[in-house]
């Protein structure tokens, strides 16, 4: 064996993948299934030059991160569901500022204290539509240890280039197991734009040179103004409808004029199969399993596995929805995922739904059931 493979956890890689992104802040609060990533930065981070902090609460901790960010330093937090609903108020802020963080959940049973120390999938539209008002996301979604170690570079990196939060959605299966795993050399690293004016002629938010307008830190010589209200270029608030409408309309478009960029996914077996799974996580992996299997009894299935949940990849859906008859999707919630691939696949093949949420995955051999039923 290598000896440069080593056994990982998930967390633990997560956290050492963050800081290989030039993570050098973290602010957080102990959660199951989650503290793990909270107690490699504290143990890893100050070793790197770097800050953490166990803030009192899952608002400060979200908080932090923000100002951490504004400050120049690539910062990030971690929690589950609970604490994630507790984030989305400053999510929201960081959205509306395009203020670039990552934030890790680590997703468990719910809703309230739900099932701690147990995974689900129940995250999934929290994740998109968690705060109020029109925002814009990326929502990244790995299944494997080498997606899970550049999924958080990856994550760093979306997050720096468009100024946008970026959520990064494990499990309690994916968060707690431990596979050996070599860490590549071969990763980029992608640092924000930052202005080439000087401080008397920057706004934060002017998009005369593009989408994503240079962010200038603080304590550098810029000043400027950060608000949750709606702004004008200058970051204050303005009520301009005009003004607020392109805003709105900019902060769209560049996340979804640049999809190519964005969308992360992965096909197995799809190029003859006659009935598709649609799944990511954790159940991305089971269903990879029971593609096999039904391939073993001689059923053409294929697999398809979004990485990047949001922005959804819909033009591949609807285009897998014109090749097979029926779609599965198994997921650990009631039906999420579910709700975008049949909005996708706009009624040209059946979609169904396999799921499971009493705190247990869905093994591969309940998926081949489902498949086999179907055909």
């Amino acid at each position: 064996m290598d000896k440069k493979i080593q056994l990982w956890e998930g967390n633990h890689l997560v956290a050492e993948a963050a800081i290989r992104a030039g993570c050098r802040f973290f602010a957080g609060y102990p959660i199951t299934p989650s503290s793990e990533v909270a107690e490699y930065m504290a143990w890893k981070l100050p070793q790197v030059g770097g800050t953490f902090i166990q803030m009192e609460d899952e608002i400060a901790s979200m908080g932090a991160i923000i100002g951490a960010s504004l400050a120049g330093v690539k910062s990030m937090t971690a929690t589950s569901g609970p604490g994630f609903s507790l984030k989305q108020e400053n999510l929201g802020f960081a959205c509306i500022a395009e203020v670039p963080v990552v934030v890790l959940n680590v997703m468990r049973g719910g809703p309230s204290t739900g099932l701690p120390t147990h995974p689900s999938q129940m995250d999934v539209m929290q994740a998109r539509w968690g705060t109020h008002g029109d925002h814009w996301v990326i929502a990244l979604a790995p299944a494997y240890m080498d997606e899970i170690f550049r999924g958080t570079v990856r994550a760093f990196n979306l997050a720096e280039k468009y100024r946008v939060p970026v959520i990064l959605l494990l499990d309690e299966i994916l968060g707690h197991m431990h596979e050996g795993y070599e860490i590549p050399d071969d990763i980029e690293i992608i640092d924000r734009a930052k202005p080439d004016v000087p401080p008397e002629e920057y706004y934060p938010y002017d998009d005369s040179k593009g989408d994503v307008p240079p962010l200038a830190p603080f304590f550098t010589g810029y000043r400027y103004n950060v608000t949750g209200l709606n702004h004008d270029k200058s970051g204050f608030p303005t009520t301009n409808p005009e003004l607020i409408q392109r805003d709105m309309e900019r902060q769209r478009r560049k996340l979804y004029a640049n999809l190519d960029d964005i969308l992360w996914y992965d096909e197995y077996k799809l190029d003859d199969a006659e009935i598709a799974l649609i799944a990511f996580g954790s159940m991305g992996r089971s269903a990879q399993v029971a593609v096999d299997l039904a391939r073993e009894q001689g059923i053409k299935a294929g697999l398809f596995r979004p990485i990047t949940l949001w922005p959804f990849p819909e033009e591949k859906v609807a285009k897998i929805a014109e090749q097979v008859d029926t779609i599965l999707v198994p997921e650990m919630n009631m039906g999420q995922l579910i709700l975008e691939v049949e909005r996708c696949a706009g009624g040209k093949a059946k979609v169904e739904g396999v799921n499971k949420v009493g705190g247990l995955p869905i093994e591969p051999p309940e998926i081949l059931e489902a498949i086999k039923a179907r055909v």
